[in-house]
């Protein structure tokens, strides 16, 4: 099969690979597409630490099963299906709870962390376990039911700490997980939805998928406009998408004494925290890492048109395209937000 192979890092290439050979319990899937996530590129130039060459990156994917293994029993072949990116054992103490984003033997497709090395989708198949398979809807597109992974992540933030009808809200950063989160938020329900980005045209998607007020972090003090619109009480809730300083901190300074702050983004491995605003001012905070059985919800957001992913997809390009398209996404390209490969 061909596979986009990051052989060294900023190297990437097109190469012949044995296809995966599938164990009792998993299936074989034939890739229609597969998005590149954000996690991708920051691990094509190894600064992630989890993409160690050389290692098939990939985790946010559809298709279709080629073939199932002897003990698979509730998926044939020919169904079109997603998979969680998350490849979870289904026994240690956090599956049985449900919580199998935080499974003790957690393993993600299209990573290499030392630990272990697992192929992902960039490639024209991939084997994954029967327990992470997902159903899809035949109105719903392969190109995308690739970003039902980005979405999930959206939806599982939100769960974190689910607004009341009248409750003001704020997500600060409206990249693509942002602009996921204005659309879940909105659905879910809340008064008033604040987005704070420092580019107009993502903070005009914003408004577009439902934020009330959109304010540009570049123009003004988005801390001292969020107070001004809530009349000096701060937002109940602020999701921050980004994961740096700057962000963190406008999320913890607009909120309201005793509110939420869910911490999404995670560019940034260590922030500085005004820890004495979080203490004195009885705020929560929610830490959110990936998804945790969210999938069978996404797809019926997406399918409903809750959610809506076709704005947010910049471009679908074959296999031989991507090393150039990883190099323009490196590069942050404005106005790209998603790119999809189809093998």
């Amino acid at each position: 099969m061909k596979a986009l192979l990051l052989s060294e890092y900023r190297t990437l290439n097109v190469v012949e690979m044995p296809i995966p050979a599938i164990s009792s319990d998993e299936v074989l899937v034939r890739v229609g597409a597969c998005g590149i996530c954000g996690s991708d590129v920051h691990g094509f130039d190894g600064s992630t630490g989890r993409r160690i060459p050389p290692l098939v990156m990939g985790h946010e994917a559809a298709g279709v099963i080629e073939a199932v293994g002897g003990e698979v029993r509730d998926f044939a072949v020919g169904e079109r299906v997603t998979f969680d990116s998350t490849v979870s054992c289904g026994e240690c103490d956090y599956c049985r709870a449900g919580c199998v984003n935080l499974c003790d033997n957690r393993q993600v497709l299209g990573v290499s962390c030392g630990d272990y090395r697992r192929h992902g989708a960039f490639a024209e198949f991939v084997a994954v376990p029967e327990r992470i398979l997902y159903r899809l809807p035949d109105g719903l597109s392969l190109e995308h039911a690739a970003l039902i992974e980005a979405v999930s992540v959206a939806v599982h933030g939100v769960k974190r700490f689910v607004p009341r009808p009248h409750d003001d809200v704020a997500i600060i950063g409206t990249g693509m997980i942002g602009l996921l989160v204005v659309q879940v938020l909105r659905h879910y329900g809340c008064r008033r939805l604040i987005a704070v980005d420092v580019d107009d045209d993502r903070l005009a998607l914003a408004k577009r998928f439902g934020a009330t007020d959109a304010l540009n972090a570049k123009q003004v003090d988005a801390t001292e406009a969020i107070l001004e619109l809530t009349d000096g009480r701060g937002v109940a809730a602020a999701w921050e998408a980004v994961g740096a300083t700057p962000t963190v901190q406008t999320a913890v300074n607009c909120v309201a004494k005793g509110g939420h702050v869910t911490l999404v983004g995670n560019v940034s491995p260590n922030v500085e925290l005004p820890l004495q605003a979080v203490v004195t001012r009885e705020l929560t905070l929610h830490g959110t890492c990936a998804s945790s059985g969210e999938y069978p919800e996404c797809i019926e957001l997406m399918a409903s048109g809750a959610v809506n992913v076709r704005p947010l997809l910049s471009a679908a390009i074959s296999l031989e395209e991507a090393p150039d398209w990883f190099q323009r996404l490196y590069s942050h390209e404005p106005g790209l937000m998603k790119v999809v490969v189809t093998p």
